[in-house]
């Protein structure tokens, strides 16, 4: 059966509760699955019967359902591709500017780093690849929410309650999307010691990717400096319309 946007609604509902899911924390009962979705419990019975036959859902002892193993499998694959695609220019970035390079994807209200090339310095930071971060205390996370627009961003606030970092982390949502607003203005996102005291990082999008996803570069506060971005921003940004250009091709 066909949906109203197009697609194929048997799809869609699958779909939707993988991200209900997910927007969970990974696990839902039945009732949750339900109100969220709007579908009655017989088809999400249905629905949920065929994600446990194919491994993309499992239900726990508890009786909740959670991701299945299959998920983990297309997420390692796409997150392979998009670093095997990204890997040349984070090498190129982290060799020109010193530092360590990141690439990060939005993944709901979280971003999830999927490669990375390191720093030519002994003292580097380490950002584990996998990893997921929240948006609003990180240089790429906060980039990837100047995508949004201003009710999604106040509705992401709202799910995570901004949990902080450290004590330089945003704390409201109102303060929120005034740093978008200028991150926005200026192009670029930073990060100064909101999620790791010491840390500084800068972070661009990355243009015509197939999904939201920005390219940044971090290191001790002492060596990026505020004045450190008239260097980076500009390899920065060159970087991901390489990266960009190269994800729209594969």
């Amino acid at each position: 059966m066909a949906s109203s946007t197009g697609g194929v609604q048997t799809v869609e509902r699958a779909i939707d509760l993988l991200e209900i899911m997910t927007d969970l924390g990974g696990d839902a009962t039945l009732s949750e699955l339900s109100e969220r979705s709007g579908l009655p419990l017989p088809t999400i019975h249905r629905l949920l019967r065929t994600l446990v036959q194919r491994g993309y859902a499992r239900q726990l002892p508890s009786r909740r359902y959670a991701l299945g193993p299959g998920v983990l499998r297309l997420a390692d694959a796409a997150g392979r591709q998009f670093g095997a695609a990204a890997r040349p220019q984070l090498e190129h970035v982290a060799a020109t500017l010193g530092e360590t390079a990141n690439l990060a994807l939005l993944d709901h209200e979280m971003a999830v780093y999927v490669a990375q090339a390191s720093s030519t310095h002994s003292m580097r930071m380490f950002t584990e690849v996998g990893r997921r971060v929240h948006l609003h205390c990180t240089g790429v996370g906060k980039m990837l929410l100047a995508g949004l627009d201003e009710d999604q961003v106040r509705e992401i606030a709202r799910r995570t309650g901004l949990p902080p970092a450290t004590e330089r982390s945003i704390a409201g949502p109102d303060e929120l999307v005034a740093e978008l607003a200028r991150i926005r203005a200026r192009g670029y996102a930073v990060d100064d010691g909101e999620q790791e005291i010491g840390v500084r990082c800068f972070a661009v999008a990355v243009p015509g990717a197939p999904v939201a996803t920005a390219l940044s570069v971090s290191g001790p506060a002492a060596r990026v400096t505020p004045e450190f971005a008239d260097e980076a921003v500009p390899v920065l940004r060159e970087a991901a319309e390489r990266v960009g250009a190269r994800l729209a091709d594969r």
